[in-house]
């Protein structure tokens, strides 16, 4: 396969696992925490790599595609870690913290008090044991295999 053809996969696949995720949020009504949020960016910079390398299919863009999946794993895994409790979270986004801060016990017990609010320790959706975020920890390691073999390829001509 081409590198082309390679930044092409990989460049479909975050749209796949992208629109994935918009389609849990606003089919299944599963709002995201920030975790998941920021774990949407790296796809959508995948993305934009891959149609550059559609057109321009360098090495360049294919390391920066690779450099995109690997810090999404990295995100991935760092989330999943919160939802494991194998490490602490961002105290904003932790059902231990302080991310509804300012607002007193009538407001917390009143049926009008604040909606929307998603933990980022809290697994909203899981298969077989593992969360979105193991999942898509998983899904952007595989792409960002193939955005090294398509690093790693030769030129067009060679194929």
């Amino acid at each position: 396969m081409t590198r082309r053809m390679l930044i092409i996969l990989a460049g479909l696949g975050s749209a796949v696992i992208l629109g994935t995720a918009f389609g849990f949020q606003y089919i299944g009504g599963l709002a995201p925490c920030a975790l998941c949020l920021w774990q949407r960016w790296p796809h959508a910079i995948a993305i934009l790599l891959g149609a550059i390398g559609a057109v321009v299919p360098h090495r360049l863009i294919a390391g920066l595609g690779a450099l995109s999946m690997l810090t999404d794993a990295g995100i991935a895994l760092y989330h999943t870690g919160i939802e494991r409790d194998w490490w602490e979270g961002p105290s904003t986004c932790t059902s231990g913290g302080n991310a509804l801060s300012g607002l007193g016990g009538d407001d917390l017990l009143s049926m009008d008090g604040p909606t929307g609010v998603v933990m980022c320790d809290v697994v909203a959706w899981e298969m077989w044991g593992l969360s979105m975020a193991s999942w898509n920890g998983i899904a952007c390691l595989i792409l960002a295999g193939i955005w090294i073999a398509a690093l790693t390829r030769g030129s067009e001509a060679r194929g």
